[in-house]
């Protein structure tokens, strides 16, 4: 197979994916199962051996992503349905004042993310941006930025989110390595996209409240939310524990520490599916069953909680069956054999994949997936290790924020709530993701020189 051949493979793939859910709107699921299905054929394989190829990928991918997607979105429904989010926003605010409050919604932003996803953390907490602009007469953007931009880079870099569930799992990343990094490269992107590009983009648009927000029934009594303390600790258990599982195991294969019972159990409640079961116990122990919610409502909103999870799961599932099919046809091993000669560092690489698909089609989640299934292959012949690997899914993650725009679910639900136009949503929520894919690139290539 020569390597204008695999060029063309490639770029059709990815063509016809683009194909299928913009002009068709066929689902992001089928289209990536027709797609991998293409590459089998294009590629030369034998059918019943595309057939098994769609057995592997899909069981090998969802074994691990099915069960931390389904659990993380659990444990984030309990959270907001508490009143969990607004509990930590109204601490925040208190704690900073309101002169600085534009970095409590960046923390708050950044911390409700993780168990949350964007969209849902944007509307439970979209009432205090509109009380804060009333009170001090800013322009809406100069708090919703901030809460954006935390609740963004989170989202795309923080596990248990499910992009970068999905992408350590299709890519073969510790996600003890891919919280830590997000974290430390995370922080201050949010930080650069959120207060300082809020401050600055909010003296050039001015936004008012809407006068009848605070008219909307809540679903939480605002004097009955949860402690702050409670909240931190329940957000932080499953992250912790990952982490301890990641570190545990690195000490002992580098043989600073003995295996034995202990570092067994350690790692054991460490992994991922440990992790998030104890957590989410706990929280439906202390917000829910403890502050007095019915068992029955408890059981509804796990229910309900994993009907988005499951979209993402079988779009996760179709992605590591695009996967397969490279390594399977012998196009990964081709592809990672011409790119070992290529200028370009697999981080770049990652990076620019995640971001074509994001421009042309408009979901982050499809473009993360997509980006990983294409470049899971080509690491192999990299020899990365662990850190290396995580760094690719953060450049990935980065990649999949570029230039959200009115492809996006995200700009519209954005410029809906803060009362904006397609210009202005351009102007703020649109540079906004850019400089998140920007400044995570940069940062994931500095960190990529120490490891």
């Amino acid at each position: 197979m020569s390597t204008p051949f695999l060029v063309f493979i490639v770029i059709s793939a990815v063509a016809l994916l683009l194909f299928m859910v913009l002009k068709f709107k066929i689902s992001a699921f089928i289209s990536l199962l027709i797609t991998a299905i293409y590459v089998g054929i294009v590629a030369g394989m034998p059918l019943d051996g595309i057939i098994r190829s769609i057995q592997d990928g899909m069981a090998g991918t969802l074994g691990f992503v099915a069960t931390v997607v389904g659990l993380g979105a659990i444990f984030g429904q309990m959270l907001e349905s508490s009143g969990g989010a607004e509990s930590l926003a109204h601490y925040l605010v208190k704690k900073f004042g309101k002169d600085r409050a534009s970095w409590a919604m960046v923390i708050t932003g950044f911390v409700v993310a993780i168990p949350v996803f964007l969209d849902v953390g944007f509307i439970i907490l979209v009432p205090i941006i509109y009380a804060l602009a009333r009170d001090t007469k800013r322009s809406l953007l100069y708090y919703a930025i901030p809460l954006l931009a935390g609740l963004a880079v989170t989202h795309s870099f923080i596990p248990p989110t499910p992009g970068p569930v999905a992408v350590a799992d299709i890519i073969n990343a510790q996600l003890g390595w891919v919280i830590l990094f997000g974290i430390i490269l995370g922080f201050p992107t949010a930080v650069i996209a959120g207060p300082v590009w809020g401050k600055y983009i909010s003296k050039k648009i001015h936004l008012e409240p809407p006068f009848d927000f605070d008219k909307e029934p809540k679903e939480v009594d605002p004097k009955n939310l949860p402690p702050f303390r409670m909240i931190a600790i329940i957000i932080s258990i499953p992250l912790l524990l990952i982490l301890v599982n990641t570190f545990t195991g690195l000490a002992v294969s580098k043989e600073f520490i003995s295996k034995s019972v202990t570092t067994d159990i350690l790692e054991f409640l460490g992994h991922p599916f440990s992790a998030l079961i104890i957590a989410t116990l706990i929280a439906i122990y202390f917000l829910c069953i403890k502050r007095g919610m019915d068992k029955q409502k408890i059981l509804e909103l796990s229910t309900k909680a994993l009907g988005p999870a499951g979209i993402i799961i079988l779009i996760t599932g179709a992605g590591g069956v695009l996967k397969q099919i490279l390594v399977d046809s012998g196009i990964g091993k081709i592809m990672a054999e011409s790119m070992a000669n290529s200028a370009l560092p697999p981080i770049l690489l990652a990076w620019l994949l995640a971001a074509i698909v994001r421009v042309t089609q408009g979901s982050a989640t499809v473009a993360m997936i997509t980006a990983a299934g294409i470049i899971a292959p080509v690491l192999s012949e990299f020899g990365l290790n662990d850190p290396q690997r995580a760094l690719v899914v953060i450049a990935i993650a980065s990649g999949a924020t570029l230039l959200s725009h009115v492809n996006d679910s995200g700009f519209w639900l954005v410029g809906k709530y803060l009362g904006m136009n397609e210009k202005q949503t351009l102007q703020s929520w649109t540079v906004m993701e850019t400089i998140i894919a920007l400044c995570g690139l940069v940062f994931t290539l500095l960190a990529s020189l120490l490891f």
